[in-house]
């Protein structure tokens, strides 16, 4: 089986959700691609006070991607308490901790169990095998235990995942961001652009990837990978004299910290599926267009996703995975509004 298939996956995966502060709603489609590698997670109450949304876009397979969508917005409450409160440097660590957590018996284990079926019985088998006996439990949730096993010296996936996500509190917005996914912002009506697509013809990152020890080969890191920033990818990070944040690739995001007003409408959260076929502002003009003739959301994202579907593989646009979160504020935007 090639990279495309014969007809496009047009089914979708949509979801809405609300609370006091927001209402959100969101689509993902296959497309063209043969396998489905993208994975989101919104979690509008993640406590009291905060909202989550994160885009996840795979290469090279999907478990990295799905493995964010599952952990990440958890460990960055899990992280706060030791940063003294400092939710956005938890966040930026959260993203650090990711590749952490990859790695052992128990990151392949975790891996192992969210990929296909034969990984996942394995994975299933060898945790009973060799999880530690009470090594892990709810009194200690910043923990990731050390297990012993054959998979001990793991040292990460070879593939990787972006990661764009967006952490509401109060009326204060974070954005951190590695890969080529994108966060906009639309502000009366005009996109503002809260992430920064990490490409390798960037000067700041090909500076990195020079100095640690890679190359540029015709657009792509070392001939292989067209982004310079990912979760995953660890054999682009195995120079053991350099930090993480220095590595090849990294997973050190860009981090965007703005205070909301009544001026802000709404916030998008795409893969780049999307972002091939639209500009952000072409984006932000089509929401508006259809956001007030639609019952929900989540059907906006859908006329989004169908609008950028191309009608064949010729071109690359338009045939990659697509998935899209629309992110509505409330009115006005109070920084101590309760949740239900």
């Amino acid at each position: 089986m090639g990279i495309y298939l014969s007809s496009p996956k047009t089914e979708k995966f949509s979801e809405d959700g609300a609370n006091a502060r927001l209402r959100f709603g969101l689509s993902s489609m296959q497309g063209w691609r043969a396998t489905m590698e993208d994975a989101h997670a919104a979690v509008p109450d993640l406590d009291n006070c905060t909202s989550f949304f994160g885009v996840y876009d795979g290469h090279g397979g999907k478990v990295v991607a799905k493995f964010c969508a599952k952990y990440l917005h958890a460990e960055i409450l899990k992280c706060e308490p030791q940063l003294g409160g400092d939710l956005s440097a938890s966040v930026q660590k959260t993203f650090l901790r990711m590749d952490e957590m990859m790695k052992g018996q128990r990151g392949w284990r975790e891996l192992a169990v969210l990929g296909d079926k034969m990984d996942k019985f394995t994975g299933l088998i060898e945790g009973l095998i060799w999880s530690p006996r009470g090594g892990y439990s709810s009194e200690h949730l910043d923990e990731w235990a050390y297990e012993e096993g054959p998979h001990s010296d793991f040292s990460g996936p070879t593939s990787g995942s972006t990661a764009c996500v967006a952490v509401i509190r109060n009326n204060q917005l974070i954005v951190a961001n590695a890969g080529d996914s994108r966060c906009v912002l639309s502000r009366k009506g005009q996109a503002i652009s809260l992430s920064t697509d990490h490409k390798p013809y960037l000067v700041e990152e090909k500076e990195r990837i020079v100095k640690a020890g890679g190359f540029i080969q015709a657009g792509r890191i070392n001939g292989s990978l067209n982004l310079t920033r990912a979760i995953g990818d660890m054999e682009f990070k195995q120079n053991k004299y350099l930090p993480a944040e220095k590595q090849v690739v990294t997973c050190n995001p860009d981090i965007n910290i703005v205070e909301l007003c009544d001026d802000d409408e709404f916030l998008i959260l795409a893969c780049d599926g999307v972002w091939d076929c639209m500009t952000s502002q072409q984006l932000v003009d089509f929401i508006n267009e259809h956001i007030k003739t639609e019952s929900c959301l989540s059907a906006v994202c859908e006329r989004v996703l169908d609008r950028c579907l191309a009608p064949s593989t010729i071109s690359g646009d338009g045939s990659d995975n697509m998935t899209m979160i629309l992110v509505q504020f409330n009115k006005p935007i109070r920084p101590d509004a309760p949740h239900p």
